[in-house]
């Protein structure tokens, strides 16, 4: 379904799909996107979509990490995220793809995009490097 999903949009497989980490990669306006299915360990697949925002700033560390909690809990369908590998915040959506049709995971991955194309300039703009 997702490579449904990319065509829909206009793009390929030849230049979406990424063969050794089995993902799909694209640009939503400023925003990178990534999207693949995970193995949750526990019986069930989940649709993972991602997004890297920004880089943490190194100033005004406390007050960035309060407005992405404000914006976790005033976001819907979206949640901020750091992976402990990682220097950049992401925007991220995660769904069980048991029951999942196409028109849900369309609606998954516009709804990261879209808020990802948002919040990538928006926090920029508000913690500059």
């Amino acid at each position: 379904m997702i490579q449904e999903y990319v065509e829909s949009v206009g793009l390929t497989k030849k230049d979406t799909y990424n063969a050794e980490t089995d993902s799909w990669n694209w640009k939503r306006g400023s925003a990178s996107i990534e999207v693949f299915i995970a193995d949750g360990k526990n019986n069930r697949e989940y649709l993972c979509i991602y997004s890297p925002l920004m880089k943490i700033p190194a100033k005004e560390e406390f007050s960035f990490y309060r407005h992405l909690l404000e914006l976790n809990y005033s976001k819907l369908g979206l949640k901020l995220a750091i992976r402990s590998s990682s220097e950049f915040v992401y925007a991220v959506s995660e769904r069980d793809i048991n029951g999942m049709d196409y028109n849900e995971l369309s609606v998954c991955i516009k709804d990261l995009e879209w808020w990802a194309d948002k919040l990538d300039d928006e926090l920029q703009e508000l913690f500059p490097h």
